[in-house]
C-alpha cells in the first residue's frame, strides 16, 4: 500500500506538567515530539504537526504546522479534520496520526493499520491494559480522506468523541502488544517523564 501522509496531534495544554506544549518538553536532551517525528519519517511519505496558535515555536522541526478549522478547539478531531484537509490539498488518500507525547509510537504504527483497516478505510490502535483489558488509542489511526466532509459536519454538529465517529464507520482495530511496554505510553505528569527516562534506558 502506498505510503499516508503522518499528521502528528500536538494539541495537549499539559495541564498537569505546568501548562504548555507537551511535545516541547525535553526527554534524553529531545523533545518529546522529536521521538514521535523520528520514529514516524520512515513510515510516511511526509509529516505535518496539528497545532493552534503560533507556529514559530515549532520551527525547529521544519514541517507544516496544521492550525485546527474549527473553532474553539474541540479536541484531537479536529487535529485529524485539519490533516484530511492538508492531505486533501496534496492528493493523498489517508493520514495516519499519532500524539505528541508518545515516545515509544510501534515503529511497524503504518503498516499494521493498513493491514487491519475496516471497510470504510478507518482503523485506530489498540493495546491491553495491565489487566489485559483492550484500550483503543483513538489518536493513533488512520484516516481515509473520503470522510472528512463527514467528520467536518459530526465536528459542527457537536461531536467530541473520537471513537463515537469511528465506531459509526465500522473502524478497524490493529492490536499491538504491551510487552516489555505498551507502545502508546504518554507523558501526562512528571512521573510519566522519570518513567520514559527509566524506559529509554532500557531500549
Amino acid at each position: 500500500m502506498t505510503a499516508p501522509l503522518g499528521v502528528i496531534l500536538a494539541g495537549g495544554r499539559a495541564t498537569r506538567m505546568g501548562g504548555g506544549d507537551k511535545g516541547l518538553l525535553m526527554l534524553r536532551e529531545r523533545p518529546l515530539i522529536g521521538h514521535v517525528i523520528d520514529r514516524l519519517t520512515p513510515q510516511c511519505a511526509t509529516l505535518a504537526i496539528n497545532a493552534n496558535g503560533d507556529p514559530a515555536r515549532w520551527d525547529d522541526f521544519a514541517l507544516p504546522v496544521l492550525p485546527d478549522s474549527v473553532a474553539d478547539q474541540p479536541g484531537p478531531l479536529a487535529g485529524v479534520l485539519a490533516g484530511l484537509d492538508w492531505a486533501a490539498a496534496r492528493g493523498a488518500d489517508a493520514i495516519v496520526t499519532a500524539a505528541a507525547d508518545t515516545p515509544f509510537c510501534p515503529a511497524d504504527l503504518v503498516a499494521r493499520l493498513q493491514a487491519q483497516v475496516g471497510p470504510s478505510g478507518l482503523c485506530l490502535a489498540a493495546s491491553p491494559d495491565s489487566t489485559g483489558r483492550l484500550q483503543r488509542h483513538p489518536t493513533f489511526g488512520l484516516w481515509p480522506v473520503a470522510l472528512r466532509d463527514d467528520l467536518r459536519v459530526a465536528l459542527t454538529d457537536g461531536l467530541r468523541k473520537i471513537v463515537l465517529w469511528t465506531d459509526r464507520h465500522a473502524s478497524g482495530v490493529a492490536v499491538f502488544d504491551s510487552v516489555p511496554h505498551d507502545p502508546f505510553f504518554n507523558v501526562n505528569a512528571p512521573e510519566d517523564m522519570a518513567q520514559a527516562e527509566t524506559l529509554l534506558g532500557r531500549a
